[in-house]
């Protein structure tokens, strides 16, 4: 048992809110002239200007193709980072006025079929045999675009932020074509300029190349990318060399018009909904080649997927991620300020109790350093709850060599009359604050420090919030250290803040072997810590956890974990979350928990993960198995089945609970461009039998029709709750 005595929790308090506000200011005079890895220029990929039409075909027979200069020799990633790459791989490009190309050639060691888990656009990265580059076009190492397909033809695009994160919710118009031949397959992209943002003039850009031969359990990458970060990072590319400056793009309007029809009825409370017609507008108008307006006009997201229900256990609110596009655009610009639990914005606060009548979102670049973002969103009013504006304003600044400063304001008004205001409700609310994202130029270094400060009518003080988190990472060490301190009047409305007046510190610190052997990629061992502390520095909560995990070549991998939990509740609560008995504010529990994970090679058509844990939970016990079986018939989708047990045992006069949970889903891809999937849910917990269907036909490119059936029922007796039928059908007009 590990106990830490009060002194020490403040002694570890005080020196992690010392390594919060010393070292970022150590770091910034240490990294401007961090070395990187491999000097840019030494991987240079020479563009020239076609001389003749390229056809998007996937045969490279074109003259242009022929004298193009080949970017080979591509370096191991993983599952070790040393030496050449087994899989051969060369990629060229050319280009005309309106067209970027790349032809790519990926050659096999052997005649095994290519892994194709489905055929569906933006396909998962480590499941599919594929191919990505990505394009630094601004070079700053921080923002750009990726794009890529896979051996099964499905295409994959995205925009890059935060030094390489690749957010897949961007989408945009253009062709590839993918042929196999005997002992190698050819991608053909051809990428308009209109989808890119660039700055006119420059003749370099940064660009990297990733292959993913799954089969052969090989990533591989052009410029050499250390195997700890991912080879999307922009800390590690070579050079596009223009011969001339790529032709700056005209200005450009997209609209992408839709037509929706819908019927639903409420069983439970009798109330039928006779079907109904709507329609909407979005728009996009790059104004200029590296900032662009998007708007909407009564937006509809009844196409978008449904949340996964979980078994909820815990204290505080859970978070689901936002699924609808317009709001994953750019959003590091507005949803990536703060860090998780403690984000001042959160877009899912906007439009799901009240419909979104009007909304636009102005983001890019204005220069070289400096990033803008403006978010405005109107919704109407919804029985109990008001009409309301939200606006979130951003302004970004580089620093350094990848590091950024960023300033915000989050803005919630009610828009109806003040004798309207239902009571309780703020008339207003707003955030404001200053970010710094640390990332040296090598990548090992990256943190985050902010302060923030909330305002609302008649606010008592104790409305900040302040963080930090710095971390290091090399193949074999990962060393983090974080701390935050929320105020008790700290509001974000339009936010994600699960807790409230408090301190929190959190350590982690891992190490990883790599042998020299036929089964074991790496292995090591790790530690976490995390503390609660009330305003008067009381501790609250404390959590350890040490273990040791096992990646085996073969791309299964296993961890043995025990944690070590204290908690003394600040209100009642009732650990079944079901309506039971609540232990009663100011108890103190402690226990353990010895947990097991499995995940088992994804390259077999039958994989799975397994969850197993069994220990304490607040005044009983808990054991739990939870995971995924999953088969695939490729190319064409998998069957798949989410599940969750847990069983808890209390003393009198609390009563013993089990709760099941499972989700069955089948996921169709028929060709690149029809998709099927369908799932039903069961939760115990919440006793409901949720089914969703949805049928997607891309018709044309980012031009769908989308057919959705949804209904929840009682399980016992086989009572329909609700029930719902959606038609989409939009068009994108360039």
């Amino acid at each position: 048992m590990i106990r830490l005595t009060r002194p020490c929790n403040i002694a570890t308090l005080a020196l992690s809110f010392f390594f919060l506000i010393a070292f970022p200011f150590f770091m910034a005079a240490q990294m401007e002239n961090s070395p990187k890895t491999a000097n840019r220029h030494h991987y240079t990929l020479k563009i020239q200007k076609a001389t003749g039409p390229i056809d998007t075909d996937g045969r490279l027979d074109e003259p242009d193709w022929q004298r193009a200069q080949a970017a080979a020799d591509f370096w191991r990633v993983l599952p070790i980072d040393t030496g050449y790459a087994d899989t051969r791989t060369e990629v060229r490009a050319t280009y005309d006025e309106q067209h970027l190309y790349f032809g790519i050639t990926c050659f096999e060691r052997d005649r095994r079929a290519n892994i194709i888990a489905s055929l569906r656009r933006d396909f998962v990265f480590g499941a599919n045999d594929n191919f990505l580059l990505f394009i630094d076009t601004y070079n700053d190492q921080t923002n750009g675009f990726s794009f890529g397909a896979s051996a099964g033809g499905a295409q994959w695009d995205g925009i890059q932020a935060d030094g390489g994160t690749v957010s897949l919710d961007w989408d945009c118009k253009w062709k590839s074509e993918v042929k196999h031949y005997d002992g190698y397959w050819i991608i053909e992209m051809a990428i308009p300029f209109r989808n890119l943002q660039f700055k006119a003039g420059v003749k370099e850009w940064g660009v990297n190349f990733s292959r993913m031969d799954v089969k052969n359990n090989e990533k591989s990458s052009w410029a050499p990318v250390p195997r700890q970060f991912a080879t999307a990072s922009l800390a590690f590319t070579g050079t596009l060399q223009w011969d001339a400056p790529p032709p700056r793009p005209r200005a450009r309007l997209s609209l992408i018009p839709y037509v929706a029809t819908q019927t639903s009825r409420d069983h439970e409370h009798g109330h039928e909904e006779a079907p109904s017609l709507d329609a909407g507008l979005d728009a996009k108008i790059s104004l200029t080649p590296s900032l662009n307006l998007d708007l909407t006009v009564n937006p509809d997201f009844s196409q978008v997927d449904v949340d996964e229900q979980v078994t909820n256990l815990d204290r505080f609110e859970l978070f689901f991620p936002e699924r609808r596009r317009f709001f994953l655009e750019n959003q590091d610009l507005f949803a990536g300020f703060g860090r998780d639990g403690l984000r001042p914005f959160f877009s899912r606060r906007i439009g799901l109790t009240n419909p979104v009548q009007a909304g636009l979102r102005l983001s890019g670049k204005l220069d070289e350093k400096w990033r803008i973002g403006l978010l405005n969103m109107q919704t109407g009013t919804q029985e109990a709850f008001p009409a309301a504006n939200f606006t979130v304003a951003s302004l970004q600044k580089r620093v350094f060599t990848r590091s950024n400063v960023g300033i915000f304001m989050v803005n919630k008004q009610l828009t109806i009359d003040q004798e309207k205001i239902p009571e309780g409700d703020n008339r207003y609310n707003r955030v404001i604050g200053l970010d710094y994202n640390l990332a040296s130029a090598d990548n090992r270094w990256t943190g985050k420090f902010f302060i923030h400060k909330s305002f609302s009518p008649g606010e008592p003080g104790r409305s900040m919030a302040l963080s930090g988190n710095l971390a290091y990472q090399t193949p074999q060490w990962f060393v983090e250290g974080g701390y935050d301190r929320v105020g008790a009047n700290y509001l974000a409305e339009t936010g994600f803040v699960r807790r409230r007046g408090l301190h929190r510190t959190a350590l982690g610190l891992g190490y990883r072997f790599y042998p020299t052997s036929e089964k074991v990629a790496n292995h090591g061992p790790s530690l976490e810590t995390e503390y609660y502390f009330d305003p008067s520095l009381k501790r609250t909560d404390e959590a350890w956890k040490v273990a040791y995990r096992v990646v085996f070549l073969n791309r299964s991998e296993a961890e043995l974990n025990l944690r070590q939990q204290y908690i003394q509740l600040l209100s009642p609560f009732d650990p079944t979350n079901s309506g039971g008995d609540s232990l009663a504010t100011g108890n103190e529990y402690f226990w353990k928990t010895l947990e097991f994970n499995y995940l088992s090679d994804g390259r077999k058509l039958f994989n799975y993960n397994v969850g197993i844990s069994y220990g304490g939970f607040f005044n009983g016990e808990r054991f739990s198995v939870e995971g995924t079986l999953n088969y695939r018939f490729q190319p064409y989708g998998s069957i798949s089945a989410n599940f969750a047990y847990n069983n808890l045992r209390f003393p009198a006069p609390f009563r013993d609970v089990d709760f099941f949970l499972i989700g069955p889903k089948l996921d169709l891809t028929l060709t690149t461009r029809l998709f099927l999937t369908a799932f039903v849910q069961y939760n115990e917990q919440a006793d409901n039998v949720n089914t969703n269907i949805r049928l997607q036909w891309r018709y044309q490119p980012v031009s769908d029709l989308f057919i959705v059936y949804s209904d929840n029922h009682l399980p016992t007796p086989w009572d329909v709750r609700n029930r719902a039928l959606v038609a989409k059908i939009s068009y994108w007009f360039n």
